[in-house]
């Protein structure tokens, strides 16, 4: 709105009047000052007002309009600071320590409002009086102009320029002498108001869900449930009242000019609140979902809070009126529901979007924070991701996880006294994780790459590879590993996505994806490399990044053929199911040309099987060939043999020594008898490979024991001979004395057997 132009005075015209019309501006602006100091004396006294008119029509008259205006603003503007401002912080003088008042020290419950609305019902008193004054000028100047002009002035633009000219002044002034610690007691006023607000209304929800009663009790129960809606009833009185009294502060406030800080108090004061409810909901439970319960406590609490605050301050906007408009373009008409409200405001809109992304963005850090422990404990904390990744799709601060957690990993993970095996699992249970928050895998590049480098140093990192892909316990030592751990569960889904690749209805499904991603494409975060390809083309793919580790694919077959070649060596039996089945799965992924060894090796065993069964049927029907066997309780059906193709196996090492003689014996008569079977193909015992089943029998005792060939042999001689020296025995098995004593050291190191092999061992 235009400022009216004041008045301009000539001064040839003043030099051109006479001495009455002199003496006539003296007397005028003389009764105008005095009529101005009775009436801001702040006695309350506005009968000087009618003398005030006379000499501002006379002034007037004269082209005196700016003095005026000029000379009663000045004079409100001395008595608001005398009457006003300095009686107003006066009162806070006790609180100027800011130390003491953080402290607490020199705050109770009650004493900050008593002192808040004590002070504002006395400036706001004065500063009402004195808009009364300057009103009874407005009159004064506008009956004068409406008489000069014949209503042709704009009277409205006047009251509305002195008025808000005197607004200034009542801010200018106070911003100008305002105590530090202000603001500091407009929020602390704020936060107990609201504390007490925040503790209502969650009694009120516990109580409200407490509903578990059964059908005789609801009955019994009348009473109770009346007194249930006479509670609800003095709940919603005392909110109003609450209510009533800080929009009543906030709109003193407000009117003193403190818009902006007293925003800011309650605000800060409602965003701890949220701030506190969030970390209480939150807590060190990473199994169940806490956003639901945080937004239902935001629509139940802060906002209910504020739709009765800016209903009372009469900020409220109703979206269907036409005038109304929105001012803001986050400002949209909320598809929550809001408890009680049937048209939100465009205020309380924006209110709730303030809360909810500092609720998303408090629960957000608080889980990056604890990002570590919640993957230790995936698959089980997967409702502490899911919130996590919605947090995340709101705020869109990726990089923060990014950052926070590879910082984790180097502090707490990538150390020299975490285990390889600790190591993978914890990179499996973070691909996991993470694709459920980024499925395309931009960010989990940067976050495994760290650990991807360090497993790089590892000597034993194929090893484990290996053992994780092969072994369904998790690839635990001890067999007490998270089977979710084992990478044979992504083996089994890549078979399933494969077995799942067919046609629908006649659409390929190759074009039917493309579809779907073109439906769906969204261009890639800043963070994304470039040299992996576009977000819509990639996958997360478990046992790549793992294969990655190692760098080729070739090195983590010839470790597994090692492993497996181990594995069965140590078989009592022929049962290989679990390891055909975990070959088939490999041969998927790492196709069937580059398991064909270690496919020939499982042949090997089923082979043996069969071949085993026909040597000792054989035997059997012709027991003559092993008559002298008998004597010392060994037969054919002692021995089982697993006869493999050398050429596919990985190399053995190999350790001659004697055998006992009844047990050479057997191996010589299956070995013959292998030949008429399988002529012209001979066996070549490798000795030192394989299991021997063994039962010791003492005066008080028996035991059996699972061990080497050479152990085996080490201890039958014990069985013609009593005591043996390290010379003698080394000569009759014959191996070096330095293999035999470390040998024999099974058998020392046993307990029930230290005594007597101590005994009968000299070295």
């Amino acid at each position: 709105m235009a400022e009216p132009a004041p008045a301009v005075v000539d001064l040839g015209i003043l030099d051109a009047l006479g001495d009455a019309a002199v003496d006539e501006i003296l007397h005028c602006y003389a009764g105008f000052c005095s009529a101005t100091d009775s009436l801001l004396s702040g006695s309350g006294d506005l009968s000087a007002g009618a003398d005030l008119v006379g000499h501002v029509h006379c002034l007037c008259k004269h082209g005196l309009l700016s003095l005026v205006r000029d000379h009663f603003l000045r004079a409100l503007e001395e008595s608001f600071e005398r009457n006003g401002s300095s009686k107003f912080w006066r009162h806070f003088e006790p609180y100027s320590d800011i130390s003491l008042l953080k402290s607490k020290s020199l705050i109770h419950d009650d004493e900050v409002q008593q002192v808040l609305c004590i002070a504002l019902e006395e400036i706001s008193s004065e500063k009402h009086y004195q808009e009364k004054c300057l009103s009874i000028l407005v009159h004064a100047l506008q009956s004068y102009e409406g008489d000069m002009l014949q209503g042709k002035h704009n009277a409205e633009a006047d009251r509305i320029f002195l008025f808000s000219k005197y607004q200034l002044i009542v801010s200018s002034t106070l911003m100008a002498t305002l105590p530090q610690c202000f603001p500091e007691i407009l929020h602390w006023y704020f936060k107990r108001r609201l504390e007490d607000i925040s503790t209502m209304m969650d009694d009120g929800i516990d109580s409200a869900g407490k509903d578990d009663m059964d059908l005789d009790e609801k009955s019994t129960c009348i009473k109770a449930g009346e007194m249930d809606i006479d509670e609800g009833h003095h709940q919603g009185k005392y909110l109003d009242e609450v209510v009533k009294n800080i929009g009543k502060v906030v709109r003193d406030l407000r009117g003193l000019g403190f818009t902006s800080t007293t925003e800011d108090a309650y605000a800060s004061a409602i965003f701890l609140l949220l701030k506190a409810k969030v970390h209480n909901l939150a807590g060190d439970d990473y199994r169940s979902s806490i956003l639901g319960a945080v937004k239902g406590w935001i629509q139940a609490v802060p906002l209910r809070f504020f739709k009765a605050l800016l209903s009372y301050l009469g900020d409220s906007y109703d979206y269907d009126s036409p005038s109304s408009g929105l001012k803001s373009p986050l400002a949209s008409r909320p598809s929550s529901c809001y408890p009680g409200i049937d048209a939100p405001s465009e205020g309380l809109v924006r209110w709730q979007l303030r809360l909810e992304y500092f609720a998303y963005e408090t629960l957000q850090d608080l889980r990056i924070a604890k990002l570590f422990e919640i993957i230790v404990d995936y698959p089980d904390s997967t409702p502490a991701i899911e919130d996590l990744k919605q947090c995340l799709e709101y705020t869109g601060q990726h990089s923060k996880l990014v950052k926070s957690f590879i910082s984790a990993l180097r502090y707490r993970l990538l150390t020299a006294g975490a285990s390889t095996n600790d190591i993978l699992h914890q990179y499996v249970s973070t691909i996991k994780a993470l694709r459920t928050i980024d499925p395309a895998g931009i960010f989990l590049e940067a976050v495994g790459e760290p650990i991807r480098e360090y497993l790089r140093g590892r000597k034993d990192t194929i090893k484990c590879i290996v053992t994780m892909l092969t072994d369904g316990s998790g690839g635990s030592p001890d067999g007490t590993g998270n089977a979710a751990d084992s990478l044979l569960e992504e083996l089994n889904r890549d078979e399933e996505s494969q077995e799942n690749s067919v046609f629908e209805d006649g659409f390929n499904s190759d074009d039917k994806q493309a579809w779907e991603n073109a439906a769906s494409w969204e261009p890639d975060p800043a963070e994304a490399d470039p040299l992996k390809g576009s977000r819509n083309q990639r996958k997360v793919d478990i046992l790549g990044m793992i294969v990655g580790i190692i760098g080729s694919k070739d090195q983590l077959v010839n470790e597994y053929r090692v492993m497996l070649a181990e594995k069965l060596l140590n078989k009592s039996d022929y049962d290989i199911d679990s390891e055909i089945r975990t070959l088939e799965l490999l041969k998927i992924h790492f196709g069937e040309s580059s398991m064909l060894k270690c496919e020939i090796m499982l042949n090997d065993l089923i082979d043996s099987k069969r071949t085993n069964s026909n040597i000792k049927a054989t035997i059997k029907r012709n027991p003559q060939t092993s008559a002298n066997l008998g004597d010392i309780g060994l037969s054919v059906d002692n021995l089982d043999s697993t006869i493999i193709s050398s050429n596919f196996w990985p190399p053995i090492q190999e350790e001659t020594f004697n055998l006992p003689e009844p047990f050479d014996q057997l191996l010589s008569d299956y070995a013959r008898k292998y030949n008429e079977i399988k002529t012209p193909r001979k066996l070549l015992w490798k000795k030192n490979i394989g299991t021997v089943k063994l039962e010791l029998q003492f005066e008080d005792r028996e035991m059996q024991f699972s061990v080497a060939p050479l152990h085996a042999a080490i201890i039958m001689q014990f069985e013609d001979q009593k005591s043996w020296t390290s010379k003698n025995l080394a000569s009759a098995i014959g191996v070096p004395m330095d293999l035999l004593n470390r040998r024999i050291s099974f058998w020392i190191s046993k307990n029930q057997w230290d005594q007597t092999l101590t005994t009968a061992y000299s070295r």
